[in-house]
């Protein structure tokens, strides 16, 4: 069984672990089902009420619980790998999910279900971060970008198949199963996962023993809480004066965990989060450009409301809608490792461009009634959502000592999901005022173009951005 370690020499490192590439598939499953499982219960939600007799409440939390969980947990579950060991953490996560899969799978009651779905979250955490920490540790520099991308097609794969798999399965009823098989088909997936990485997967982690920060991961995810909970419950339960209280207190617990740090920092000890990552324009810039990317994932929702409460398809039909940007994100995910290495940073702004010009002409496809047009712009968007994936993420994690590297993998995903909350928040909220109460096709258009502007007007700013990153920087 192979092991690695942070402080190899260097020309260990530079050769990488000679069982990465098997090991990747393996890494790359613990990326692939968070996303499915999130994108994959929506069109189960109906079968959901009806056999469970759950309300509207109990289904947004089934949803919710889930991403807000998964969001508030990853960077403490990225600096446990740090700490406790990478592998360790990723298979306890495999088999953490896996059981919890099969929880919510045989779920009696919605409790039962949204417990199930808390205890994914939390697998997640402990699983996800160590993907991208283990790729940047296993790899050498030059092969980097090349597992980066193939990290971004299974996200695109793990959306594609979250937006259709749902949907599937609810109808075909595999062994009489309805939504109960979008949990179980997770297990033999898991059972996969668990024995490659015992096999093929090599152990990292700092190679001095840290005391756990309790008091860090308390604060930050109270801090994260006071942020997650009221962008994914805020909407649903129309902004009451309690959720506006949580934001409002959001930025005084940031200060406060912040501080926390630095004493820590100054009195020698170990904090969860090291502030002086932020030091480095790089890191700040690529998080920065992280949070305005993934508050795309507002697309996905107002497309789907356009496509099923606008055109009145079928949830399986509006969710192959989406196929041409999924494939077209799929396809360039391939390609984005020869683009970063030829343009390094400048990869980055290459791949915000190409989705300007894709949504803006999905925008104005929409707006003028050319529907043919749709896709096309679509498969664009794709291509540059392929590019800035990789590169954004090599932006955030490339220039990082690797003894940090499960800790700037978990702020990376976490910034992701929290983009993602942000994005259906503001702009799904902005495309709900401009609906209004109407019902008609033209106002669903309307307020469909006028929020994939705000997404472009994001995009747009993302690769100005872009410009600002360190020429030394290879994205």
């Amino acid at each position: 069984m192979s092991t690695t370690t942070l402080e190899k020499p260097a020309g260990a490192q530079a050769d990488g672990d000679p069982r990465r590439w098997l090991a990747l598939p393996v890494l790359l499953t613990g990326a692939f089902l968070p996303i499915l499982d999130f994108n994959v219960v929506n069109l189960a939600l109906p079968a959901i009420r009806q056999d469970l007799g759950a309300t509207s409440s109990d289904l947004q939390f089934v949803i919710s619980a889930y991403a807000a969980t998964y969001a508030v947990f990853l960077i403490t579950g990225g600096r446990l790998g740090d700490w406790l060991g990478r592998k360790r953490l990723f298979t306890l996560g495999v088999v953490g999910f896996t059981l919890a899969s099969v929880l919510c799978g045989t779920a009696w009651s919605p409790d039962v279900l949204i417990a199930g779905r808390i205890l994914q979250g939390l697998a997640a955490t402990m699983m996800a971060p160590q993907v991208l920490a283990s790729i940047r540790v296993l790899f050498p520099a030059a092969e980097q970008g090349t597992a980066l991308g193939l990290y971004g097609a299974t996200f695109g794969l793990a959306n594609i198949a979250g937006q259709i798999l749902g949907g599937v399965l609810v109808s075909s009823q595999p062994f009489g199963l309805a939504w109960q098989a979008i949990f179980l088909v997770n297990v033999p997936i898991g059972l996969a996962a668990f024995i490659g990485s015992l096999l093929f997967l090599g152990d990292s982690k700092a190679d001095h023993a840290q005391k756990l920060d309790v008091g860090g991961v308390i604060l930050l995810s109270a801090t994260l809480g006071l942020l997650v909970y009221p962008l994914v419950e805020g909407r649903e339960m129309g902004w009451p004066f309690w959720i506006i209280a949580m934001l409002v207190a959001f930025p005084m617990a940031l200060i406060a965990f912040v501080q926390f740090e630095r004493r820590l920092i100054r009195r020698g000890g170990s904090p969860l989060v090291d502030i002086g990552l932020f030091r480095q324009r790089g890191f700040a810039i690529g998080v920065a450009m992280a949070l305005l990317y993934y508050m795309l994932s507002s697309f996905y929702l107002t497309f789907s409301v356009y496509l099923q409460a606008g055109l009145h398809l079928a949830p399986l039909d509006a969710g192959l809608r989406t196929l041409p940007f999924g494939v077209g994100y799929f396809l360039a995910s391939f390609a984005a490792a020869g683009i970063m290495q030829r343009l390094g940073s400048r990869a980055l702004t290459l791949g915000f461009a190409i989705q300007v010009i894709g949504f803006g002409a999905v925008t104005l496809a929409v707006a003028g009634s050319r529907a043919g047009y749709i896709d096309a712009g679509l498969v664009v968007a794709g291509i540059g959502f392929g590019i800035v994936m990789p590169s954004v993420i090599k932006a955030v994690i490339g220039g990082i000592d690797p003894r940090h590297a499960g800790l700037a993998s978990g702020i990376v995903i976490s910034t992701f999901q929290i983009g993602a909350a942000l994005g259906v928040a503001v702009i799904g909220g902005i495309f709900f005022n401009v609906l209004g109460s109407r019902l008609d096709l033209a106002a669903h258009a309307h307020a469909f173009s006028v929020a994939l502007a705000c997404n472009v007007t994001l995009l747009v700013i993302g690769g100005l951005l872009s410009l600002w990153l360190p020429k030394g920087d290879h994205a």
